[in-house]
């Protein structure tokens, strides 16, 4: 995404960070949640209940044996705790319950005109939101407090003294409470930021600011604000204690806890959420859905482990969770009775608009950082972005692949004729493909040869001038009467009797196709065209040629795998070539009218020039032509084609093409970059069925073990600033690759981060543009 498009996003940009907070997020006590502790003359960890009738609270004393079920067969939506006080909010939200160090229950709140949507716990105050009230928040316990004619409240949470909530409009943090000289400090540091959410702690409050930051303001005795690792979307969630604080990180969903005096979290550990005591922490694991707690203010079993029922990781609420999908397992987690949703940011992750200026980072910790503009997730906001265009879809023709290096499936389209529009969209795209008279192939960028000029340029195409082969023939290196050197596709020739029809008329549509493409793309990071030759039954492309071949020979190709000099074993050229073929999709998908799905991203179609610049190449199979007026979010059926290892397994199976097809290939591409292994090779010995490097990395990467697969021919990144380049690269990957297309990242995604990966590897730990990217050479 350029700078152009920043200023027509940011309301959308803000716009998702308010509906679309980032999960699992909790303060000193607790902000309501399905996981809650009291502390003071009791300590208990409690939880709501998962797989039975009824979502129950259990809680755990820390000197009792066994869980005690505060409010049998009731359910309850969330929960919170703070000082010698837990509540309860009652499924629906019409009533509020609360409970004290002897577990003797007293409702605060009825009515289910005005359902309570959240609450927060501090020491002398509890408070809650109702968004259909003129008193919005609500605050009880002391001296009661309403905050009359307050504007909507996002996010709330009370510390020692204090509460804090974010009004949705202006993102800004407002403080009130008992001690209003801390409230009014902490709201004055925090004028200046616009945030999504709260936290607060004993006399601190932390959250995350609209572009993903950990932001923390208040007292700092502790090192309680000096966040670990800080980068946009490093974190996940947050949870606050007296003096110290723990994030939960996105990339593994493991915690890193600072400040306070000996809490440190568990090692190896992914948690749903977390939540604080004074001077200790609880979280919920996420291989069980246990509770285990850590910290000197926890007195419980030696292995922290809590025993408590199976707890729930959200509430069971009636709603068919159409925003951001269903919860795994949220049927049998609720027993039937309800679903919980997933947390927006899983799946529709905040854009990081290109240009984003960051705030300063902690020099010590970039590598958690890596995992900052992980959740590139989808520039998806722009679904009003529409112009208007129309184009001619004629063509019925079936099409072929053919691939010198992999094996390919087959496939061809049906190609209606329809009015197009230009869509930049988060949601899917159906291509067409334009068919072409001669006379449009008859274009003023691509010259048109004699087929003699071509068979001399090239030794009458003899075997050492053969270089490769793409789409629908074998490529030849030539030398043109001018001096300059290119690379000359030839068709199969179609007078040969024992040829099928069939087969040349695939090879006839590739041709045309890649020509009709080539002919009105230009960019740097595309192979550019040229010219072409058709004569009786030859058809000849005539392409720039690359001197230094393509992206596959470097990583797989027998007479380089063994070698250790290669200019591409660095990381840094790695990023770049990646970040170059990324643009060049980018420019297909956002910026070519019509837009262009390539469908055959792959590592042999990636191929790198004289400056060791990449570049996309093979149109023969991409399709053109976007979807029908307001139909942004769809696309239509579409007969696979691509190459084993590559082709997308949406696209492959329910036969529905998007660009984020193109995604999943360029996700392949990623992981063969980092791994060194092929898209499908075989690991281990003879009679070992071959496995993908999707299923051979992602495990690993999502473990958190990435410098287990790297390729050793580049081995580990010396320095922290490669490190977590590297890790970003492996994430963003990751994400590409994911089963449902909805669910990855878009091309101007992907260029934000591998942009920002590359600025690692030089050392800049600021957020770079493509601008100042595109400078950089070798």
């Amino acid at each position: 995404m350029t700078t152009h498009f920043v200023a027509a996003v940011a309301v959308a940009v803000l716009t998702a960070a308010l509906i679309c907070p980032p999960s699992a997020v909790h303060a000193l006590g607790g902000s309501s949640a399905t996981l809650a502790v009291m502390y003071g003359s009791t300590v208990a960890v409690c939880g709501i209940s998962a797989g039975t009738p009824f979502q129950e609270i259990h809680c755990r004393e820390n000197r009792r044996k066994t869980p005690l079920a505060v409010y049998p067969n009731v359910s309850f939506d969330s929960i919170a705790g703070g000082l010698d006080v837990l509540c309860g909010v009652l499924s629906g939200g019409s009533s509020l319950v609360c409970w004290g160090p002897t577990f003797a229950p007293k409702r605060l709140y009825w009515n289910p005109a005005a359902p309570i949507s959240a609450i927060s716990i501090g020491d002398t105050q509890i408070c809650g939101v109702n968004n259909q009230s003129d008193h919005n928040v609500i605050c009880w316990r002391g001296d009661p407090v309403k905050l009359n004619g307050s504007p909507e409240i996002v996010s709330i949470s009370s510390g020692l003294g204090f509460s804090c909530g974010v009004v949705k409009i202006l993102n800004r943090v407002i403080c009130w409470g008992e001690d209003n000289d801390k409230a009014s400090i902490i709201e004055s540091e925090f004028k200046n930021e616009s945030m999504v959410d709260i936290n607060a702690g004993g006399s601190f409050a932390c959250g995350f600011n609209t572009t993903g930051f950990v932001i923390c303001r208040g007292e700092n005795l502790n090192g309680q604000l000096e966040v670990p690792q800080n980068s946009a979307y490093g974190y996940s969630g947050l949870s606050l204690g007296l003096n110290h604080s723990c994030g939960i990180r996105r990339l593994n969903r493991t915690v890193i806890c600072w400040g306070g005096n000996g809490i440190r979290a568990l090692e190896g550990i992914s948690f749903e959420s977390i939540i604080s005591g004074f001077d200790f922490t609880c979280g919920l694991k996420t291989s069980d859905f246990s509770v285990v707690c850590w910290g000197p203010g926890w007195a419980g079993e030696d292995d922290g482990e809590i025993l408590l029922p199976e707890i729930l990781p959200g509430p069971c609420v009636q709603s068919n969770c159409s925003e951001c999908g269903v919860y795994p397992q949220s049927q049998s987690l609720c027993s039937g009775n309800g679903n919980i949703c997933r947390p927006c940011d899983r799946s529709i992750p905040i854009p990081i608009p290109t240009g984003t200026k960051f705030p300063a980072k902690d020099p010590k910790g970039l590598r958690g950082g890596l995992l900052a503009s992980t959740i590139l997730g989808s520039i998806g906001g722009f679904s009003g972005i529409c112009t208007l265009l129309y184009c001619l879809c004629v063509c019925l023709r079936k099409q072929k692949i053919h691939n010198s290096v992999q094996p390919t499936i087959n496939g061809g389209t049906n190609s209606p004729i329809s009015r197009s529009s230009t869509l930049k969209r988060q949601g899917s795209q159906f291509m067409r493909r334009q068919k072409s008279g001669t006379s449009s192939k008859r274009t003023e960028t691509a010259a048109e040869f004699a087929f003699s000029d071509l068979l001399a340029a090239t030794n009458c195409f003899s075997l050492e001038n053969k270089i490769g082969a793409g789409s629908f023939g074998v490529v030849y290196k030539g030398k043109l009467p001018d001096g300059r050197d290119v690379a000359i596709k030839r068709g199969e020739t179609g007078n040969n009797n024992n040829k099928p029809p069939k087969r040349f008329q695939e090879k006839e549509s590739a041709f045309e196709s890649e020509l009709v493409f080539m002919s009105r793309l230009h960019h740097k990071h595309l192979v550019k065209l040229v010219g072409f030759c058709e004569e009786d039954d030859e058809r000849l492309l005539v392409y720039e040629f690359m001197k230094n071949g393509a992206l596959y020979d470097h990583l797989h190709d027998k007479s380089n795998v063994e070698k250790s000099c290669s200019v591409l074993n660095s990381w840094k050229m790695r990023i770049k070539i990646a970040l170059d073929a990324a643009r060049g999709i980018e420019y297909l998908h956002s910026y070519a009218v019509p837009p262009i799905i390539h469908r055959d991203i792959k590592s042999s179609n990636i191929l790198i020039d004289g400056d060791w610049t990449g570049r996309v190449a093979d149109f023969g199979l991409s399709l053109m032509g976007p979807t029908e007026e307001g139909s942004c979010d769809y696309s239509r059926p579409m007969k696979a084609a691509g190459t084993v290892g590559y082709i997308d397994p949406e696209y492959y199976g329910l036969n529905i093409l998007t660009a984020k097809s193109d995604v999943y290939g360029l996700g392949v591409v990623l992981l063969e970059l980092l791994t060194g292994k092929r898209a499908i090779f075989k690991n281990g010995n003879e009679g070992v069925a071959p496995m993908s490097v999707v299923e051979y990395a992602v495990p690993v990467i999502m473990a958190g073990e990435l410098e287990k697969i790297l390729d050793g021919r580049v081995g580990r990144p010396e320095r922290m600033a490669e490190a977590e380049a590297v890790e970003l690269v492996a994430y963003t990957a990751m994400l590409c690759v994911n089963l449902e297309g909805k669910d990855r990242p878009t091309m101007a995604d992907i260029v934000a981060n591998l942009e920002r990966a590359l600025g690692l590897c030089d050392d800049s730990h600021g957020y770079l543009s493509s601008d100042e990217i595109s400078i950089i050479s070798e």
